[in-house]
């Protein structure tokens, strides 16, 4: 991103978690809702590109439902952000307290195998808040975090996530890599948000009946560790949040890759559908939007934002 969009991005998320928290948790959540409804309106940008791809994840969707969805999501996103500037504020049992999970035995049977675990989760619902419980379940994880500019905005995500108990790296290949080998053999958790490939080389796979490519990551490392490769799904609730851990993906080697990360896309898709409005993205996902958005003559993504400034979760 540039410097100046840089600078205002990184205000704009030091403001939020200095003010929202200050804030009446009610009035503070109209607003942001109110914000996400005018988004959704107007159609233009982000709410689009969110539009064409839950059109994929409910094809049988008319325009009214359709924009009935977007809203929904919109919304969604908007909750998403609004507790994350809150949660740092937040005691852990309040937020534990609305937490329904389910597949906990798959993750402890796991470690008590002894080679670790991958956790892998898609951009859905409030994954910090799966964190939140990890820690509270686990003691500790490690997770990774995109590498954004200006140093000042990834440092302030490193803070964030770090405050909630989080052991952070960052994403910069195979550094990062040795690291999340060595907490695997360690019998750790990893946790890999493996639904967003953002270098576009990743593993081909069909995802809503249209190709796709996911990143080979969480399946890598666990095709090199013998850990468990374990999906979740994320999801809101109208009171608090749903989680559910998968039964484990079986990776014996690398040759295992690939359909690995199929069947993880598999289960992400299950669970997508099942909470279309609950999946944050709003960026081009498909190789045709991102084609589209590449030939673009500004040179811009179709959503008017790059990859880093869209998300930087």
């Amino acid at each position: 991103m540039s410097g100046l969009v840089g600078r205002l991005a990184d205000a704009g998320y030091a403001a939020g978690w200095r003010l929202v928290p200050k804030l009446p948790a009610k009035a503070s959540g109209v607003a942001f809702w109110a914000a996400a409804d005018l988004v959704a309106r107007r159609g233009g940008g982000s709410a689009a590109q969110l539009r064409a791809n839950l059109r994929r994840v409910v094809p049988q969707a008319g325009d009214t439902e359709l924009d009935e969805l977007t809203r929904r999501a919109m919304h969604s996103y908007a909750r998403y952000w609004h507790e994350a500037f809150r949660l740092p504020t937040t005691g852990p049992a309040e937020v534990l307290d609305k937490v329904d999970i389910s597949g906990v035995e798959y993750l402890d049977a796991a470690l008590e195998e002894g080679n670790g675990a991958v956790v892998a989760l898609p951009h859905s619902g409030n994954w910090d808040v799966a964190g939140i419980w990890a820690v509270d379940h686990l003691g500790d994880f490690t997770t990774v975090v995109e590498r954004l500019e200006p140093e000042s905005l990834y440092q302030r995500f490193v803070d964030y996530r770090e405050t909630l108990g989080f052991e952070v790296v960052p994403a910069d290949g195979s550094v990062s890599f040795r690291l999340l080998l060595q907490r695997l053999r360690e019998n750790k958790v990893i946790c890999l948000v493996g639904d967003r490939d953002l270098t576009n080389t990743g593993v081909p796979v069909t995802f809503f009946d249209e190709q796709a490519r996911f990143p080979a990551g969480p399946a890598r490392l666990a095709a090199s560790t013998g850990a468990a490769l374990l999906p979740l799904g994320s999801w809101f609730t109208d009171e608090g949040w749903g989680l559910r851990i998968h039964p484990r993906i079986r990776v014996a080697n690398r040759s295992e890759v690939a359909p690995a990360t199929q069947a993880l896309a598999d289960v992400f898709s299950g669970d997508i559908a099942a909470h279309p409005t609950d999946w944050h993205m709003l960026q081009p996902f498909w190789p045709a939007d991102r084609d589209a958005a590449t030939s673009d003559s500004t040179g811009a993504s179709a959503t008017g934002e790059t990859s880093e400034d869209a998300d930087p979760r």
